[in-house]
């Protein structure tokens, strides 16, 4: 779960951390008098769950309070496009007007969950302001880590090493409390990413997190129960709002052939297999270990409510459940969802030919493969068909308009 900035700077204002003086506004108006309050400049961030806010024109400087208010009302309701949002971009509902700091020079600090190490891990550099990726392409040498282990934690000797790494000797005392209360909160927060991009050093020699992001492991939540009230479901997909209340896990993609497998290991190879055979999934979607009736008929119509989908594939291994009861499951599902596309079972596992002789025997029509890679051949040719039927529809219905 990831936190907008100002959400993050409360958290970390908790923890002692410094932040720049701001407040959230809802509307224009609200612009206008946050910064006749905190005093001009200000600078005015759009607040979406999204990085490269500034180069997609997120984030700008107002001298004036009827800038700030124009700035507002011209970023409200836009669509921000960064390189993590791709073409569609997110919608701006809110900004963070904060009063402009006097920066003499920008770092960069996170930590982060170093998989290969199982670890956090603080990764810092000298040249702040820029993202971490383009540091490492650009100037690998200002390129600091410090894995940390957790039984022991963030210990003076690394932290002293950062500080004279960063050149923030000046600030030593400040520094070490600053560090020190970043990994607190950190763990206190089950973090799996904490970013400060940039800290920077202002004139008066005092260290300000000028932005701030947060990420929360959501396998956590159930335990930071003020961290969850936090979530923005209006940044969320509604497919995927929806499917987390109902216990899937649904990530929607740009393909055009639906996947419903349970399992989160067996939807990744799924997916792999489609691409291998020359189609594109157009979700991620894991029914989980039980597969009943229930779920997949809720599966069937959050796949068939994107237009592209052209093609469903499902995809189970009967470990927990049996292959049976999950041919049956899926014959209920589809009595109740009317899905109007090609389908393509694949079962394996604990009671497979039963399963199997359950679908041969159902009364609706419906693909059946017995291996992974014939099953994703024959719905990746089934979706170009498909495809190409349905265009070939639009374009006679299209004739039909300029002949009447």
């Amino acid at each position: 779960m990831k936190l907008h900035e100002y959400q993050a700077k409360e958290v970390l204002a908790s923890y002692g951390i410094p932040v720049p003086e701001g407040r959230v506004a809802h509307f224009p108006y609200d612009a206008w008098m946050v910064s006749m309050e905190l005093g001009l400049p200000v600078v005015i961030k759009a607040q979406v769950l999204t990085g490269g806010r500034g180069k997609a024109g997120g984030v700008k400087l107002a001298k004036t309070s009827d800038e700030a208010r124009d700035i507002a009302q011209e970023l409200f309701g836009k669509k921000l496009v960064t390189k993590q949002t791709g073409p569609q971009g997110v919608k701006v509902r809110k900004v963070l007007v904060e009063k402009v700091a006097d920066i003499d020079r920008e770092l960069y600090f996170s930590i982060v969950i170093d998989r290969t190490t199982s670890r956090p891990t603080v990764i810092a550099s000298k040249r702040g302001g820029m993202s971490i990726e383009e540091v490492a392409e650009q100037y690998p040498e200002d390129i600091i880590k410090i894995p940390i282990d957790p039984a022991v934690g963030f210990l003076p000797y690394q932290i002293r090493r950062l500080k004279y790494d960063l050149d923030l000797v000046e600030q030593g005392k400040e520094a070490q409390k600053i560090f020190s209360a970043l990994y607190k909160a950190f763990m206190d927060k089950d973090c799996s990413l904490l970013e400060l991009n940039p800290l920077v050093v202002v004139k008066n020699g005092h260290l300000i997190a000028l932005d701030a992001k947060m990420t929360i492991d959501d396998n956590a939540l159930y335990r930071k129960k003020e961290i969850s009230k936090m979530r923005d479901l209006t940044e969320s997909n509604p497919d995927e709002l929806e499917a987390r209340f109902a216990g899937l896990n649904f990530i929607k993609l740009e393909g055009n052939i639906g996947c419903m497998v349970n399992g989160a290991g067996l939807a990744m190879t799924t997916m792999d297999v489609i691409k291998l055979a020359g189609g594109e999934p157009a979700n991620f979607l894991d029914v989980g270990g039980e597969a009943t009736p229930d779920t997949i008929s809720k599966g069937f119509e959050i796949i068939t409510r994107d237009p592209k989908v052209k093609a469903i594939f499902i995809n189970i291994f009967g470990g927990i459940v049996r292959c049976d009861k999950v041919a049956n499951g899926i014959i209920q599902a589809l009595k109740t969802v009317k899905v109007k596309i090609p389908v393509v079972i694949r079962l394996t596992g604990m009671n497979k030919e039963e399963g199997m002789e359950i679908l041969k025997k159902a009364p609706m029509k419906f693909y059946i493969a017995e291996d992974l890679r014939e099953a994703a051949k024959m719905v990746s040719e089934l979706s170009k068909k498909q495809a190409a039927t349905t265009t070939k529809k639009a374009e006679e219905k299209t004739e039909e308009k300029k002949e009447k």
